[in-house]
């Protein structure tokens, strides 16, 4: 197989709230050989329930496969997979940047145009926490905005997803 020819394919799967579900869940998609470009999970409105939003680089065939296999994990209620035209994708940053009195106002204006918190602030030492969220491709830009005045550290969650309102995804069950 090409690995040019794969795509970007986005799963939510419903599961029991259970220890060790994850891990079966990763195993399975890392034993086909596919990397998980993000994953993101936490518990439901139920709290026998938990959510998990993968993302993963697969052609469409072994796609296919990989839902098959992970309706015989037992503790896998449901999976929708979404394609990225019917969803709405979120991400989320937390970064701790280093500033200089110089260069504060090309920070602040960077952190105006992409909706940016601040979350925690220490002058004395010229450095801040920021938290921002929007699409991964609008992360990953200020990220590299940020860059330039010097992250110190950066944690991403990695995408969530639900289908847009109106977008009929098909829901499947297990048996």
């Amino acid at each position: 197989m090409n690995r040019t020819d794969l795509q970007h394919h986005t799963l939510i799967l419903l599961v029991e709230n259970r220890a060790g579900v994850l891990a079966r869940v990763t195993d399975l998609i890392a034993r086909r050989g596919y990397n998980i470009i993000s994953l993101a999970v936490a518990p439901t409105n139920d709290e026998r329930f938990s959510r998990i939003t993968i993302v993963v680089n697969v052609d469409l065939a072994p796609m296919e496969q990989i839902v098959k296999q992970l309706f015989k994990l037992i503790n896998v209620i449901e999976i929708a997979e979404v394609p990225a035209s019917d969803a709405v994708s979120r991400e989320l940053m937390l970064a701790k940047v280093s500033f200089t009195a110089d260069n504060l106002s090309d920070l602040e204006s960077v952190m105006a145009g992409a909706s940016v918190h601040v979350l925690e602030l220490e002058r004395s030492k010229d450095r801040l926490i920021l938290s921002a969220g929007g699409s991964s491709a609008n992360i990953d830009e200020l990220e590299d905005q940020l860059g330039v005045f010097g992250i110190m550290d950066v944690q991403r969650t990695g995408q969530i997803a639900l289908p847009q309102l109106g977008h009929s995804v098909p829901i499947m069950r297990a048996r």
